[in-house]
């Protein structure tokens, strides 16, 4: 009686296990791999800018936005201003007080449609904010730009 073929429906099942457990591995990832990531936020969003250095955006619809994931950028002219705002805040380097509306750090952190974002830029953040300039403002989030919004100052 030989003892070596015991050892061959021992090993056949060792080998099946981890065919089995590499098998598993390779769908999980590729399941994670390709699974959808969470969508950027869609939102129509009104600009409007004055010589005074006021810029002022309205939610006109679309997905609530939440103020502490979002990022505004400023450019007049095509050059971004020297300070950007940091959304929200309370009396920031190169914007005249506080904002009003959401941007405010008072607010609940939800814009939503109908509700309005008022900031004021300081003559020392140039360039300028005047009378015919062209105002670009760009609203991301980590997932993607929310919104691409240009207007001449009033």
């Amino acid at each position: 009686m030989s003892r070596t073929r015991a050892v061959a429906p021992a090993l056949g099942a060792i080998c099946l296990l981890a065919v089995t457990l590499f098998t598993s591995l390779g769908v999980g990832a590729t399941a994670i791999a390709f699974s959808p990531a969470e969508p950027t936020p869609q939102a129509t969003v009104d600009l409007a800018a004055a010589a005074d250095g006021s810029v002022t955006l309205t939610h006109a619809g679309g997905d609530r936005l939440r103020t502490d994931e979002l990022s505004v950028h400023i450019a007049v002219d095509g050059e971004p201003v020297r300070h950007q705002p940091a959304i929200p805040f309370v009396g920031s380097r190169g914007y005249v007080g506080s904002p009003s509306g959401v941007f405010n750090s008072a607010g609940d952190g939800n814009w939503t449609a109908g509700e309005r974002a008022s900031l004021r830029l300081a003559t020392s953040n140039a360039p300028a904010l005047s009378a015919g300039s062209t105002v670009t403002v760009v609203l991301r989030t980590e997932r993607g730009v929310v919104a691409r919004l240009s207007t001449t100052a009033q």
